[in-house]
Order: structure tokens, then C-alpha cells, then sequence
């Protein structure tokens, strides 16, 4: 079993306070995020943004694992993931409402109604849209070339 490490630091209060965050791979290490980053678009990185990437990276892999079980591999896959906070309704704090995935693909020898077809099982079953079924809402949509 795979166990993968990340490590967060936060020091003084929620709005004036700061953090870092760093990945047990090196790839991010001491990374600042803060309040103003994470909710009113200031400098840093934000938990969501990790999730958005951690999110496109999976649904790109496994959207390619698909095409190549169905003998038409991509020349590439692009995979965008936005991520929605928004303020919850009744206030006190925030939630993710949303995620679109946002996907630009080169897939020679496939028709579009298969090559959509893939790409929805691969955003409904990559492991990370299985961790975030609480999202009320992850949609796909796609430009697609052959």
C-alpha cells in the first residue's frame, strides 16, 4: 500500500497568521500559503489549488489508462481542474461547491461519442473524484480532436 505525505505549518491567527506547506517528494517544499491567498486571491498557495492539481493529475492518467485499454492512445491529454469555494450559506466558513474539469484532448482513431464516454467513466472513477464525493457537484467538459 502506498502511503503519500504532506505537511502543513500555520502560526498566529487565521487572517493575520501564515503557513507552509511541503510535499514528502520534495516537488513543493516550504510552499507559504495564507488567509488572503487562500480567500482573496493574495500570493501563496491554497489547499484548494493542491486539490485541483491533485485532481487533474489523477482524472489526465486515468482518462489515458481508458483511451490505451481501448487501443486508441491520446497524443496528449490536458486536464484543468477549478475549484469552487464558496461561502457557505448560513456563514461560518466556506465549502467546495464545485469542481469542473476541464479537459483538451488529441485522440487519433476514436469516435467523439466514445472519446466522451471514456472521459465521463474517468471523472466519475479516478481515485480522487472518489475521495471527493461530498463535492455536491464535479462536471467534465471537453474539447475534443482526432
Amino acid at each position: 500500500m502506498a502511503v503519500r505525505k504532506a505537511t502543513a505549518r500555520w502560526q498566529g491567527g487565521l487572517k493575520t497568521g501564515s503557513g507552509a506547506i511541503t510535499l514528502e517528494s520534495g516537488v513543493l517544499s516550504s510552499s507559504a500559503y495564507s488567509f488572503t491567498g487562500r480567500f482573496e486571491g493574495g500570493m501563496g498557495t491554497n489547499p484548494e489549488e493542491l486539490l485541483g492539481a491533485a485532481h487533474a493529475g489523477c482524472f489526465a492518467m486515468a482518462l489515458n489508462a481508458s483511451l490505451e485499454r481501448n487501443n486508441t492512445p491520446a497524443d496528449y491529454v490536458q486536464a484543468e481542474a477549478n475549484v469552487h469555494l464558496t461561502p457557505k450559506p448560513e456563514g461560518g466558513g466556506s465549502y467546495i461547491s464545485k469542481i469542473v474539469l476541464v479537459l483538451d484532448a488529441t485522440v487519433p482513431g476514436i469516435d467523439e461519442a466514445k472519446f466522451h464516454e471514456l472521459a465521463e467513466a474517468a471523472r466519475a472513477n479516478c481515485i480522487i473524484s472518489a475521495a471527493l464525493a461530498g463535492v455536491p457537484e464535479i462536471t467534465l467538459e471537453t474539447t475534443f480532436k482526432n
